[in-house]
């Protein structure tokens, strides 16, 4: 049968083809006269002497003069595809209630962003109908530079600002452009595995400097790998294990990258949540020769979906990233820059953060409590947006972290984070993105199902 629809020519033609491209009509059997086909597909013999005349010019059939026509001695023959397996892409599961990297906007900032996005696409920029610059919009910039002089005690211009899809892209920016394969570098061990798998992933030389209750342990760094070019830290709010970077391995870690002309990558990761007195300022903003690169992200401050994040570059390095920018991703998003802008210019971002951080501390406290009720040692967190509940010696935190999730509460287990030998075990558990009551239930859920 032909398609209903379309010239019957071409309908005709197509089919010939079909059957002998797939090997069904074979080189040199003859076709049946144009008035036989016309009759057996219901067409005019006008249309079936048309489709012939086709397949005689496209090389497929041979016209002998009183003989007929014939399949071609020469026609490619397409092979019967294997019947394929249909791919079916499960849906994006809600996260369990403790998994990490989950927002904490509220109705309120969802209100005010659906404003915003609402103005920027009823009277749009002229911006947003030509290629950007690839460091972000100058009046974004420009926002989060004072934000970041307020806040963290940055030293910085709206020039030294780079906006980014988020850290990673900014930590993929940072590494290209400071290092090169076989270059040695310091982590932090435990660390957090993105960043590592990314250095491991460039070639890199990974040393894995441990951590204690001061942070980054800076003479351990030294006597391993001395003339490392660069060190990934997360001084703010070490991740996994949340320890604070003191302030003497601070001065300690800029002495060693001045005299060893290396750089810092600082990780300012979950600095706005602090629960008891100020953080302290971001080690950029005591370093003073150009040796640290900043990141930041808005991910965990207001949603990961938003996707913008940003770098503070020492000048120097400032056309190198955007050179390496503009290859791999030529400008953000010019629509929700703008919006983003006079949400922070109009103070709104201040008072997410203070609603956020209340929500958070209430969060984190029903869920130390909860946990309490299991084998864990824990206590609540001064910063950050997860805390680790420790395991005894020897405990199989793997084991425990699979358990949980069986239960339905999303923990990681803090082991597999180390690099070097470790006999610290715990579970590592957020307490953002989930009300005080659901997160409660369900860490009391999984202490019960231990027994």
């Amino acid at each position: 049968m032909l398609p209903a629809q379309g010239p019957r020519r071409l309908a005709l033609y197509r089919s010939l083809r079909g059957l002998i491209e797939s090997g069904q009509m074979k080189p040199g059997d003859k076709l049946p006269t144009t008035r036989d086909i016309a009759k057996r597909f219901g067409v005019s013999r006008g249309a079936a002497v048309a489709a012939y005349e086709m397949l005689v010019a496209d090389g497929f059939a041979e016209a002998r003069v009183g003989a007929g026509t014939y399949v071609a001695e020469a026609v490619p023959l397409v092979q019967a595809a294997p019947e394929a397996q249909a791919v079916v892409e499960a849906e994006v599961a809600a996260p369990l209630p403790g998994t990490l990297g989950c927002s904490t906007a509220d109705e309120t900032t969802l209100r005010i962003f659906r404003m915003l996005m609402n103005r920027h696409l009823t009277q749009p920029s002229a911006r947003h109908f030509h290629y950007n610059d690839p460091a972000g919009s100058y009046a974004l910039r420009v926002e989060v530079a004072a934000y970041l002089k307020a806040a963290r005690g940055v030293v910085c211009e709206p020039d030294q600002v780079i906006m980014t899809a988020g850290t990673q892209q900014g930590l993929d920016l940072a590494v290209r452009t400071l290092l090169k394969p076989g270059d040695p570098v310091w982590i932090e061990d435990p660390c957090y595995a993105a960043a590592r798998e990314l250095f491991e992933g460039a070639g890199l030389s990974v040393t894995p400097v441990p951590v204690n209750g001061e942070g980054i342990d800076v003479a351990s760094g030294i006597a391993a790998r001395p003339e490392a070019k660069a060190v990934y830290v997360t001084p703010s709010h070490q991740y996994p294990l949340g320890v604070t970077l003191s302030m003497a391995r601070r001065l300690a870690l800029i002495d060693w990258a001045r005299a060893a002309n290396a750089y810092i990558i600082e990780d300012d990761y979950d600095s706005e949540f602090r629960f008891a007195g100020p953080p302290l300022s971001a080690l950029q903003g005591i370093d003073g020769e150009g040796r640290v690169i900043y990141l930041g992200t808005f991910s965990k401050t207001l949603l990961p979906g938003f996707r913008f994040g940003y770098l503070v570059v020492p000048r120097h390095l400032r056309e190198r990233v955007l050179t390496i920018r503009r290859l791999t991703d030529r400008f953000p998003s010019t629509l929700a820059e703008d919006a983003l802008t006079e949400f922070l210019r109009d103070g709104h971002f201040s008072a997410h953060i203070k609603r956020a951080r209340k929500r958070v501390r209430a969060a984190r406290d029903v869920l130390v409590e909860a946990l309490r009720e299991g084998p864990f040692q824990v206590s609540a967190p001064e910063q950050g947006l997860h805390l680790v509940a420790e395991l005894a010696p020897g405990a199989d935190d793997v084991l425990l972290a699979r358990q949980a999730r069986e239960a339905g509460f999303g923990t990681k287990a803090l082991s597999p984070l180390y690099q070097g030998q470790s006999g610290r075990r715990g579970l590592v558990i957020g307490f953002s993105g989930f009300p005080p009551e659901v997160l409660g239930a369900a860490a009391r859920r999984f202490c019960s199902s231990l027994g």
